[in-house]
């Protein structure tokens, strides 16, 4: 479709120079005048109607090549792993999603099309002018090396800037987001203005490098103008002298400047695609970076036999320590370990609970189990299948975590709870509400399991988000449901009745327990105590009182700090 808009426009110089010959030589009547004018117009509306689909065509394409972009990269980013987004801000993924896409669509869009443009014109307009005069051709490109020379020299510059710009609109929206995310406490602590300040500072330095990037393309595109104009003076002042000695005639002298302004747009939009050349490469560079990092949880080990868990649980020697990130001493030191030679187990249909101190490692575990962190191989067995072997979607699918740091989703509480079975009913989802012990609190609310829960669930309180979790994860039945402290923001009595109806509805499954209180995992099957890297203690809870260790202390200063609160209360 290009070719033949290109065609089009190519034919009407020379239509002009054939009805200008004949008018100058009187061999032309009014009927065929009238003529070359319907031609002409008729061109004209097919250079509109071509120019108009091609363009629906070419942005189409464009945008959907964005937005394949967009998935794929997305799609990458959630087979990456939690070291990966530990070293990584929020602003830069939101401008890799953003403005570098976005930089990319443009280079093959409007970009690829260009550069096709300006090179059929180019030469079909070259080719043309040399048929009318070839020494007023070779004249009128002399200063074109000097446009090369331009185009090359300010091409480089603008490359280096723009990753600049890109760079600084990270840092802007990473701030900009963390900024909304956390506005309830710069208002606790009354740093408005100190926010205000940041927020200033972040939005100047995104200003001063796109105003850098406007100086070098405001000098860039009048000076490729200035080149242009010199090849037209020169055009004008030889084609002419020419003209008016015969050498070429009125139509073919007009029909060469024609020609001659069909390669102003070439050379204008060079200019136009050497900034989006340099946009998108240094955008396309930014994103293959990010397509570039190895996925370090996969399926590669995975036997694609196990299709299902049972719940039997086993650790053999855990030895671990965190990735380094890379931010510090990139990368040389090594991390100190979290685990030295963890050994225990669990059977199928048990409760297991995990406590501690804090910064013993407890989450880590269940983050190790679930494959959040990849364990070392052979350190952990489920259902005596090494954990790299089953897949992942197995795993993800019949282990569901609760963690510590609840995240719901900008939707209605009934969504948010069917979150990992969209499908179900209503009716289940009442259940699962009931048995996490926010039914009734739910229905409370003027629309009840339609209610938005806001971003992040800002309109619920820290136990409603909780036991929504809860019911998130009860929804779908898995054979092992881990609790990482989901009950921290609930009080004693409800923590009970929600614990109770657990070990009703989870007959034959295991389940895992992390807690602070002591009153949360009483009831458990197996207790261990995590301290110094270790497995310190394990037992039921009335083995380990009898032991007088470290659960007997976390147990009795737990006794005693409840025993006041009672007592300030009843006072």
């Amino acid at each position: 479709m290009l070719i033949l808009v290109d065609v089009v426009q190519l034919a009407m110089p020379k239509v002009m120079q054939y009805a200008i010959d004949h008018i100058q030589a009187r061999t032309i009547d009014q009927r065929g005048l009238v003529w070359v004018g319907l031609i002409i117009f008729g061109l004209a509306i097919a250079v509109m109607v071509l120019r108009y689909f091609w363009r629906i065509l070419i942005i189409g394409n464009s945008h959907r090549i964005e937005k394949g972009l967009r998935q794929d990269f997305y799609n990458h980013l959630l087979q990456l792993s939690q070291n990966f987004f530990n070293r990584s801000k929020t602003g830069d993924l939101m401008a890799y999603a953003t403005n570098d896409l976005n930089a990319v669509r443009m280079l093959f869009g409007m970009g690829l099309i260009a550069a096709m443009d300006i090179i059929l014109m180019t030469v079909a307009s070259f080719s043309f002018m040399i048929t009318i005069n070839w020494r007023l051709t070779l004249l009128a490109i002399i200063p074109m090396p000097f446009l090369t020379l331009t185009i090359r020299h300010f091409g480089r510059m603008m490359h280096k800037r723009f990753a600049k710009v890109q760079e600084s609109f990270a840092t802007m929206s990473g701030s900009v987001q963390e900024s909304i995310s956390g506005i309830r406490i710069v208002k606790a602590f009354g740093q408005e203005k100190a926010e205000l300040e940041k927020m200033d500072a972040v939005a100047k330095d995104y200003v001063d490098q796109n105003m850098g990037l406007a100086k070098i393309s405001g000098r860039f595109h009048p000076l490729m103008g200035y080149i242009i104009s010199i090849s037209m003076i020169i055009t004008l002042f030889f084609g002419g002298r020419a003209s008016i000695r015969g050498e070429i005639s009125i139509g073919g002298f007009i029909a060469f400047f024609q020609y001659l302004g069909m390669l102003v747009w070439p050379m204008i939009a060079i200019g136009m695609i050497v900034d989006m050349y340099q946009r998108g490469t240094a955008s396309l560079k930014r994103l293959n970076d990010i397509f570039e990092q190895v996925p370090e949880i996969s399926d590669a080990k995975a036997n694609p036999g196990i299709i299902a868990l049972q719940g039997n649980i086993e650790l053999r020697n855990l030895r671990f320590r965190y990735p380094h990130n890379g931010h510090e001493d990139g990368g040389q030191s090594e991390m100190p370990l979290i685990f030295k030679d963890i050994t225990a187990a669990i059977d199928a249909g048990k409760t297991l609970a995990i406590v501690g101190p804090t910064g013993c490692g407890k989450t880590t575990l269940i983050e190790l189990l679930v494959r959040i962190y990849d364990p070392p191989q052979d350190s952990i067995f489920l259902d005596g299948h090494e954990l790299h072997t089953i897949p992942l979607q197995v795993l993800r699918r019949d282990m569901v975590l609760v963690p510590q740091d609840i995240f719901l989703f900008s939707d209605t509480i009934a969504n948010n709870i069917r979150l990992g079975n969209p499908e179900t009913s209503l009716e289940a989802v009442y259940e699962s509400a009931r048995i996490a012990q926010v039914f009734n609190e739910i229905m409370e609310f003027d629309h009840q399991f339609d209610t938005m829960v806001g971003e992040r669930g800002i309109t619920l309180s820290g136990g409603q988000k909780q036991r929504v979790a809860i019911a998130r994860a009860l929804l779908t039945d898995p054979r092992i449901l881990i609790l990482d402290d989901a009950l921290s923001a609930v009080d004693t009595k409800t923590e009970r009745f929600i614990l109770e109806r657990l070990i009703e509805v989870r007959q034959g499954k295991t389940t895992i327990i992390i807690a602070h209180r002591i009153s949360s995992i009483q009831h458990a099957d197996k207790i261990i105590v995590l301290g110094d890297g270790i497995i310190a203690e394990r037992g039921n809870h009335q083995q380990l009182l009898e032991k007088g260790g470290l659960y007997y202390d976390l147990y009795e200063k737990q006794r005693i700090r409840a025993r006041l609160e009672d007592e300030e209360v009843e006072a």
